[in-house]
């Protein structure tokens, strides 16, 4: 997995670095056919903005989220990309097939 972090108008610091290497491994549990990640800090006035761009096979899954605080940005970054990566692997494994259920056959059909 390739990690790319940068940030505009702030300076990446080694423990927000590690912060978001630390939330990224719950996605990772998740989903570990990861290829690319990129996220990209950034602080607007008052508004501290993070983005992330997911690539895994097949797809590009991106997410974004601000706050007044940038650690809370990447708390709901992380969870907004937890869903989407849920999502995602539900859509690929699952073919549409539909359950087939066992029991009592049909009092009509019979």
């Amino acid at each position: 997995m390739n990690l790319s972090i940068s940030g505009h108008h702030l300076d990446v610091t080694p423990a927000l670095r590690g912060y978001v290497e630390n939330k990224l491994e719950r996605i990772i549990r998740h989903f570990d056919q990861v290829i690319d990640v990129t996220v990209f800090l950034s602080v607007d006035k008052l508004v501290q903005k993070a983005e992330i761009s997911l690539r895994v096979r097949g797809k590009d899954l991106f997410a974004e989220s601000a706050d007044a605080d940038m650690y809370a940005a990447i708390d709901s970054l992380v969870d907004k990309l937890d869903r989407l990566v849920i999502k995602h692997k539900a859509k690929r494994y699952d073919h549409g097939h539909e359950a087939i259920k066992h029991g009592a056959p049909d009092e009509a059909n019979s």
